[in-house]
């Protein structure tokens, strides 16, 4: 009776450990008749759908009306409105090639520059010792990053122009100065890009680790061999991607070169404004729109060629 009593509790037990032990929880059977509640639907969405539609209207009304009308004849041209790739023709002939290679051309030229003055600059804020400094270079230069425009030419009208300051206390219209050329808007361009480039090379500076030059040391590298084979080589990515970056800022800018060289120098920004305006032609609205749908080409290509650089850069740094 005793062996009785003392056992049945262990037997009784057996079945509820080895559950425990092999199948972590025991399946309780569900009564009959009942089904499972549905979830609720999530309404997150509608916490975005602000957005979406702001997106919609200011980024994808305009979009379809380019793409639309790039391909249509002008209102009033002979045989109606009908469609058409002349447009998108004439866009990359004449002037108008003339033009978009000269905006790419000077921002290929800006941004390569900005590059180079950028990543000097933006690693003696990261090693510098003094917080107060590297908080305000790079406090001005999320300012300088973003001004721009009809401001942004006066400063430099009054200070590097035909008769401004330091063009008449240098002596800088002797020797060829002049800022309404192609050389004087490359200037002009680099006030901005280069804070640019400071601020979008700066977390990867940050990122790169100081176990990483100490192994170089350990192993006999000097600097330049540590910047040449480590450095570099993981910064790559992200110097492309500011390249890209500053690319496009400087593709994209219309204001700054409109007041200061006008039409001196052929840009495509200024050719779509004087296609829209009238200037040199009327009726050519539509050819405008085709330099438009030109430049989001263009854009689409920049853009597609920076998002996998920063995936790739942020294997390494983050």
């Amino acid at each position: 009776m005793t062996t009785a009593r003392e056992t049945a509790p262990s037997t009784a037990a057996g079945p509820s450990s080895d559950a425990a032990g092999g199948a972590g929880t025991a399946l309780t059977p569900t009564p009959s008749g009942t089904t499972a509640r549905r979830r609720p639907r999530s309404a997150g969405w509608l916490a975005v759908l602000p957005l979406i539609v702001f997106v919609a209207v200011v980024f994808g009304l305009p979009a379809f009306a380019i793409v639309t009308k790039a391909f249509k004849t002008a209102p009033g041209a002979p045989g109606g409105v009908h469609w058409t790739t002349g447009n998108i023709s004439q866009s990359v002939h004449g002037a108008y090639l003339t033009a978009l290679w000269g905006s790419v051309k000077l921002s290929a030229l800006t941004a390569a520059i900005g590059v180079l003055l950028g990543l000097p600059l933006a690693h003696a804020v990261v090693t510098s010792r003094f917080r107060a400094l590297r908080e305000a270079v790079l406090a001005a230069s999320g300012v300088l990053a973003n001004f721009g425009g009809v401001p942004l030419a006066f400063a430099f009208v009054a200070t590097l122009g035909n008769s401004g300051e330091l063009t008449r206390a240098l002596h800088l219209g002797d020797h060829g100065w002049s800022l309404y050329s192609f050389t004087g808007l490359s200037v002009v361009y680099l006030y901005f890009l280069v804070p640019l480039m400071v601020l979008t090379i700066t977390p990867a500076l940050e990122g790169l680790r100081t176990q990483w030059r100490e192994a170089a040391q350990n192993n006999g590298a000097t600097t330049r061999q540590y910047w040449l084979h480590v450095a570099l080589p993981i910064l790559t990515p992200s110097l492309l991607g500011g390249f890209v970056l500053l690319f496009g800022s400087a593709f994209a800018a219309y204001a700054t070169a409109a007041a200061i060289v006008g039409s001196s120098v052929p840009l495509i920004t200024l050719q779509i404004a004087n296609a829209l305006s009238g200037n040199v032609l009327a009726g050519q609205g539509n050819v405008a729109l085709a330099l438009s749908l030109d430049m989001i080409v263009i854009a689409g290509v920049v853009m597609a060629l920076y998002l996998p650089l920063q995936r790739r850069s942020a294997r390494w740094l983050h």
